[in-house]
């Protein structure tokens, strides 16, 4: 691979990172601190939404954009015939 195609491939991944982590970032800093008094008027499995994000929805959200970074990655491996199948 020349290193036009390395520095764009590696530039997607910066990308792909960056969205996936400012979402995670939202997700347990906005939601859980942030944003907390508001969403605790609504409840999820009895407890205050707000309460919920800082304690388990961050997690959740967490593991769910590593399946989807998996995913991005795979399909950007196809793309730049960089994948091991």
């Amino acid at each position: 691979m020349d290193q036009n195609l390395r520095t764009a491939y590696w530039r997607k991944n910066l990308m792909y990172l960056s969205c996936l982590l400012s979402i995670w970032f939202l997700v347990s800093y906005g939601c859980g601190i942030l944003l907390a008094d508001y969403l605790n008027q609504f409840k999820i499995g009895g407890f205050p939404l707000g309460f919920w994000f800082a304690q388990q929805g961050a997690i959740y959200v967490f593991v769910i954009l590593i399946f989807i970074y998996v995913w991005l990655m795979n399909r950007l491996d196809r793309k730049f015939e960089v994948d091991e199948i």
